[in-house]
């Protein structure tokens, strides 16, 4: 087998179906190899629409997104893709050809410092030095995208790991001992290339794809911290809860976290992966005047939410209690020091609580909800303005809002247009929602819904 075959077994292994790829020369046996075998190779015509696509089905199916690209320019126009995971808070495995080993630092066809570039940027960067390394630097790779707090891992290729031993024995240049060296030099150029491809393809043969996959691991709550929260919880009369896509990084428990969410019946709202957590319409999901709400709180529960930007950096929250639970320790306690801490996985956690507590808030939720509809009919009324020129934004997603249903998929591309689509669309169900996260990066659209489409090809998805 050569190197290309090898990590399309392993990939196979964890589950890839598809891989996203410009193509190119440096990574093709990967390509051949993953075809072979029934894993989906889709060409884009940009690197970042692959990342962004892998991305997406990263969060969309809970198995890493693959994507693979060739050296130097392919792998540097990944770079805003791979960050946009990173701070998502989203798995993937970015594979990236390289040149030869035997020629790096040489001058050869686009060999730059990749490693350096793709670690600043990336959750951990690596290096395939021998064929017989590839198996377990996938599958540490696989561990570490998913493990703690999720993020884009990089694995460097060089061409000559993936091609077969003969041809790049030949591309070295090597000679076999029929072919003595004419002179000390050449003899001393032969015995380096050599032994430089004995070492680079020692134990191949012994490639094994059968040992245990490595155990994914994260923080988990206990269950003083559960009893803790709700013992905070009992004595609020007007608590709220805040769902983010830190609550969603196991799209598999998606619905187990929506039934938790109801049992609780505590008011909640609802952003990034979490849009759709509910469906169209539910009694507990405010979807307007969320700062108001905040200050008018007398418990706030951070699922997931970093007191970062969006809630002005914690003054929304002011010198109220809140409670955060978070996998990352820095959005944990970011610009703000909480009530009680939770280092855990807010879906977990939520799940768990709903287990041992249910709330009734009717009088609360009341409030909100008479608010709630005083700004729909504000919104109702904006819809209805006449404009000086081109479309009325609101007025086209109030008309876009009937076309949507169970099997519709929102591809949330773009800054302030998208912003209107969130409080005037409403997401049918878990997971249908696809925004780029607190990168706030344009462009998104096309890689996203190439992933969403291909994990879910009975749905209809729509760029905004």
């Amino acid at each position: 087998m050569n190197g290309g075959e090898i990590i399309a077994k392993v990939l196979q292994k964890q589950g890839v179906k598809f891989l996203f790829t410009l193509c190119g020369g440096h990574v093709s046996p990967i390509f051949v190899a993953a075809h072979k075998i029934g894993i989906r190779v889709i060409d884009t015509r940009h690197e970042v629409n692959a990342v962004f696509a892998a991305d997406a089905v990263s969060r969309l199916s809970g198995i890493p997104g693959v994507a693979v690209v060739t050296a130097g320019p392919g792998l540097t126009n990944t770079v805003t893709a791979v960050k946009n995971a990173a701070l998502a808070q989203s798995p993937l495995i970015l594979l990236g050809g390289g040149a030869a080993t035997i020629l790096k630092g040489r001058g050869s066809l686009q060999d730059i410092d990749q490693l350096s570039i793709m670690k600043a940027v990336c959750k951990y960067s690596t290096t395939i030095s021998k064929v017989k390394e590839i198996v377990p630097t996938i599958e540490k790779a696989f561990a570490i995208a998913q493990e703690g707090v999720p993020g884009p891992v990089y694995i460097e290729c060089p061409i000559d790991t993936l091609f077969g031993e003969e041809l790049v024995r030949s591309w070295y240049g090597a000679k076999s001992a029929e072919e003595p060296p004419k002179n000390f030099q050449e003899r001393i150029v032969q015995w380096y290339i050599n032994n430089h491809a004995k070492n680079l393809f020692a134990g191949k043969e012994n490639v094994d794809f059968n040992a245990p996959s490595i155990k994914i691991s994260y923080p988990k709550h206990s269950a003083s911290q559960i009893d803790k929260a709700i013992s905070k919880i009992k004595v609020a009369t007007k608590p709220v809860m805040l769902i983010g896509s830190g609550a969603m990084m196991n799209p598999k428990k998606a619905n187990d976290l929506a039934n938790a969410v109801s049992k609780l019946g505590i008011p909640v709202y609802l952003s990034g992966m979490g849009r759709g957590l509910l469906g169209k319409e539910n009694d507990l999901q405010m979807r307007h005047h969320r700062k108001d709400c905040i200050k008018e709180s007398d418990l706030i529960i951070l699922a997931g939410v970093p007191n970062d930007f969006r809630l002005d950096y914690g003054n929304h929250i002011g010198g109220r209690k809140f409670i955060s639970i978070n996998r990352s320790k820095e959005d944990l306690t970011k610009n703000k020091t909480p009530s009680l801490a939770i280092h855990a996985d807010p879906q977990d956690f939520i799940i768990a609580l709903s287990e041992k507590f249910q709330g009734n808030y009717s009088a609360w939720l009341g409030t909100l909800r008479a608010r709630d509809a005083k700004r729909e009919a504000n919104i109702n009324e904006q819809a209805n303005a006449e404009v000086n020129r081109g479309i009325n934004p609101i007025k086209l997603f109030r008309n876009l809002e009937p076309e949507l249903d169970e099997n519709t998929i929102l591809i949330a591309d773009g800054g302030d247009f998208v912003a209107t689509s969130a409080y005037t669309l409403r997401p049918r169900k878990p997971l249908s929602w696809l925004d780029p996260g607190v990168f706030g990066t344009l462009g998104v659209g096309a890689g996203f819904a190439l992933g969403a489409k291909l994990v879910f090809p009975e749905k209809d998805v729509w760029i905004i």
